[in-house]
């Protein structure tokens, strides 16, 4: 039977994506964990010795952190991977054994992985599926919706990935949502989240996600007034700071309302569109291509603004959102009891 594993790893980056691996932090623990043969007792003593400072409690969740990953996790396993910056999941199959890179100054716990699918959007999947990988370990089991994760892997492509997730999901599985476990700050924020980012996906037709962007814009504190209607040529939204509109710089800005993955050609089109002391805001609900990042890093004029930074806009000026908008993506102040509580 595959095993379906869980991993957070706030260093997630390209570097792991091109090097085929996966690892776990505690870098700190500058030894192999094959030293220490895979035993927990060992673990612990290991870890205190690289961090003494830590709390008993702590070390005890590393050290299981670490076996899960070096001892319990094997060859054929899936890797379902969340990557915080543009809030999508990574899934891969793990290919080889645990290695210690003693060398190198980070990653030096690892896994080589074959990375099958990259910048899938959060939702594509249920919300109690959601929850699950929201777990506050580092290394954790999916037990209860792995199905889900494994119904993407083994999908023939992109646009078939909600069809495929939803032939697994019952509505059993759906209706969990409700009896969740109890409420952390953590899993209230990354909720509210994927509340604001389906709402934006499924709410809203392509022309609303346009007129939304430009009040976002305004709410900012920009005037913004959208382009007629596929005749744009890729300017779906002109912005600018000067009230009439006639000083420079002029933004242009480009919305996709999509929450697959943007490559080079579309940002291309938008960068084309540029004339003298023109700035250009590329705006969707999914993430960018690696080759469309790039061109963003040589161009000062060019910002992409991704799902999950779209999500983070949203949040902070809501209240100065017209009410069109907020009746749509009902929110409200509340204050939550922090996940340090207890600890």
């Amino acid at each position: 039977m595959t095993n379906v594993w869980g991993v957070h790893n706030d260093r997630f980056n390209i570097e792991l994506v091109d090097d085929g691996f996966i690892s776990v932090g505690y870098d700190e623990m500058n030894r192999s964990l094959g030293e220490v043969d895979f035993e927990r007792e060992a673990l612990k003593s290991a870890l205190t010795a690289a961090m003494p400072d830590e709390k008993p409690r702590a070390i005890a969740g590393w050290a299981g952190v670490l076996l899960r990953f070096g001892a319990e996790m094997a060859e054929g396993d899936v890797i379902v991977a969340p990557y915080r910056p543009d809030s999508t999941i990574n899934i891969g199959v793990v290919t080889g054994p645990y290695e210690f890179h003693a060398a190198e100054p980070t990653h030096r716990h690892r896994r080589k992985v074959r990375w099958e699918r990259l910048g899938v959007s959060r939702t594509v999947f249920t919300q109690p599926a959601l929850y699950e990988i929201g777990s506050l370990l580092t290394v954790f089991g999916i037990r209860k919706h792995p199905q889900e994760f494994l119904a993407v892997l083994h999908a023939g492509s992109e646009d078939q990935f909600e069809e495929a997730v939803s032939q697994v999901a019952t509505p059993e599985v759906v209706s969990e949502a409700a009896a969740a476990d109890e409420p952390r700050a953590s899993r209230i924020d990354r909720h509210t989240r994927d509340f604001v980012l389906e709402a934006l996906k499924s709410d809203l037709s392509h022309r609303e996600f346009e007129d939304f962007t430009a009040d976002l814009l305004r709410a900012m504190g920009y005037q913004a007034r959208v382009t007629q209607y596929s005749q744009d040529g890729g300017v779906d939204i002109i912005a600018h700071r000067d009230p009439l509109g006639v000083e420079p710089p002029l933004i242009k800005v480009q919305c996709k309302h999509l929450t697959g993955t943007i490559g080079a050609p579309d940002v291309q089109q938008l960068v084309g569109t540029l004339g003298h002391n023109e700035l250009s805001l590329f705006v969707t609900l999914g993430a960018y291509s690696r080759d469309a990042q790039a061109i963003e890093r040589v161009r000062p004029t060019l910002r992409l603004i991704n799902g999950e930074e779209l999500v983070d806009l949203v949040l902070r000026h809501y209240t100065d959102l017209s009410q069109k908008w907020r009746l749509r993506i009902p929110l409200t102040p509340v204050l939550v009891v922090d996940d340090s509580a207890g600890q």
